[in-house]
C-alpha cells in the first residue's frame, strides 16, 4: 500500500499539529499534500505552500462537496479536526462523515488524529470528562471498529497525541506561565500529577512512519508522548537549561479559574457549539476534567514501543528544552525567557491555532 500513496489530502493544516505534520510528509517529496486551510492568504497557509509539493483548497471541513472532490484527487489522508471550534457533540458527527466519505470517495489509507478518550479510561467517572478529548477519542475508538470490516476498502490508523510541549512556553494555553518576582512560574491544578507532553517536531517523524510503514501501522493507534511531565520537574530542568529561576505552584480550580481565565470560563469549550445546548461544556467544565486526568494520572503510553518506532524521539523535557534552545541560537530567534517576557507574551501568537483566530474560525453546513 505504501507505494501507491502519493497524494495525501490534510484536514488541520494549518494547526500546530499539522503544520508540523506537512513539514513531514513533503520533506523528501515523496509524497504531495493538498491542505485544507479556511483562508489560503493566511500567513500559516503560505508557510506551508512555500515548502513545495503543497497545493492549497481553501474551505471547511464541514463542506460534504469539498470533502468528495478533495478526495478524490488522493490516495491518503490525515484528518485532526479543530474541537475547539466545532465542539464536542459537531465534532464526532463531522469525523465520522468524514470517514465514511473518506472510503465512499476511494482513499486508501486513513490516519485519524486523536487524543485519549478519558472518560472511557478513568472508568467513566465523570470528574474526567473533558469534551475536546472525549469526542476525538469516541470517534477514534468507531474508526478501529469499522477498519475491521473495512481495512480491504480503506486502511485506518490513530494517531494519539497530547498537549504540546510548546503550549507550557506560549501565550493563551492552558498552562500558559508568567514572571513573577523575575521566577517563570506555572499556576495550575496538577497535584503530584504529569502532564503526556508531545513534541511537535517529533508529531512529524510518527505521522510520516504511519505512513510509511501500512503493513505495521493499519489498525493500529500510536499513542505517543515525550515522557510524563511532573511540573516540578519542568521548572528544574528549565533552570538547568537556561539558567533562569522557575517554579510550579499547585493551584486549586477555583484560583485557576479565578486568574487569565476568568473572563473564558462559562463560554463554550468549542467556540462554535451551542450555548444553549445542555450537552454544552463550558470551558471551566472542559478543563476541570483536563487537569483532573494528568492530577491522577489516568493517561498512558508505551514508551518502549515508541523507542522502537522513534529511536532519536525527544525522551524528556529538558531534552525538548534543550533542543529549543540550541535552535533559537542557530536561527537567531528568542529563547525561551525571551518568548516568556511579558511584552513578548502579550505581542505573540499562541502555538495553538484557536488562540490566533481569536475563535473566529467559520464552521459551515454540510
Amino acid at each position: 500500500m505504501s507505494s501507491d500513496i502519493k497524494r495525501i489530502f490534510v484536514i488541520g493544516a494549518t494547526g500546530a499539529q499539522g503544520m508540523s505534520v506537512v513539514r513531514g510528509l513533503v520533506a523528501d517529496g515523496r509524497y504531495k499534500v493538498f491542505a485544507l486551510t479556511r483562508d489560503e492568504a493566511s500567513e500559516r497557509a503560505q508557510q506551508l505552500q512555500a515548502l513545495g509539493n503543497v497545493t492549497l483548497l481553501e474551505g471547511s471541513f464541514a463542506d460534504e462537496a469539498l470533502l468528495r472532490a478533495a478526495f478524490r484527487t488522493c490516495d491518503g489522508a490525515f484528518v485532526n479536526i479543530d474541537g475547539f471550534n466545532t465542539g464536542e457533540k459537531t465534532e464526532t458527527f463531522l469525523a465520522m462523515r468524514t470517514y465514511e466519505i473518506a472510503v465512499e470517495e476511494g482513499i486508501k489509507y486513513f490516519v485519524y488524529g486523536n487524543l485519549d478518550y478519558v472518560l472511557k479510561k478513568s472508568g467513566y467517572d465523570s470528574r474526567f470528562r473533558t469534551g475536546h478529548y472525549d469526542g476525538k477519542g469516541r470517534v477514534a475508538e468507531w474508526i478501529l471498529s469499522q477498519n475491521r470490516f473495512n481495512a480491504d476498502k480503506m486502511g485506518a490508523a490513530i494517531f494519539t497525541t497530547g498537549p504540546y510541549m510548546e503550549m507550557a512556553f506560549s501565550t493563551f494555553t492552558p498552562m500558559t506561565p508568567r514572571i513573577e518576582d523575575g521566577v517563570v512560574t506555572w499556576r495550575v491544578p496538577l497535584g503530584q500529577g504529569a502532564v503526556v507532553h508531545v513534541s511537535l517536531e517529533d508529531c512529524a517523524y510518527y505521522v510520516r512512519w504511519l505512513f510509511d510503514n501500512p503493513q505495521r501501522s493499519v489498525g493500529m493507534d500510536l499513542e505517543v508522548a515525550i515522557e510524563h511531565v511532573r511540573y516540578d520537574e519542568l521548572a528544574a530542568a528549565f533552570e538547568r537549561v537556561t539558567g533562569h529561576p522557575a517554579r510550579y505552584i499547585d493551584t486549586d480550580i477555583d484560583q485557576y479559574f479565578s486568574g487569565p481565565l476568568k473572563n473564558a470560563a462559562d463560554r463554550p469549550a468549542g467556540y462554535s457549539a451551542d450555548p444553549a445546548d445542555r450537552s454544552t461544556m463550558s470551558f471551566r467544565q472542559n478543563f476541570t476534567g483536563f487537569w483532573n486526568m494528568w492530577k491522577h494520572d489516568v493517561v498512558t503510553r508505551d514508551y518502549q514501543l515508541l523507542d522502537e518506532i522513534h529511536p532519536n524521539r525527544l525522551k524528556s523535557a529538558e531534552e525538548w528544552l534543550k533542543r529549543h534552545e540550541d535552535l533559537a541560537r542557530l536561527n537567531n530567534t528568542l529563547s525561551l525567557w525571551e518568548k516568556l517576557q511579558p511584552e513578548a507574551l502579550k505581542d505573540s501568537f499562541s502555538v495553538l491555532k484557536s488562540s490566533e483566530d481569536r475563535q473566529r474560525g467559520r464552521l459551515g453546513g454540510l
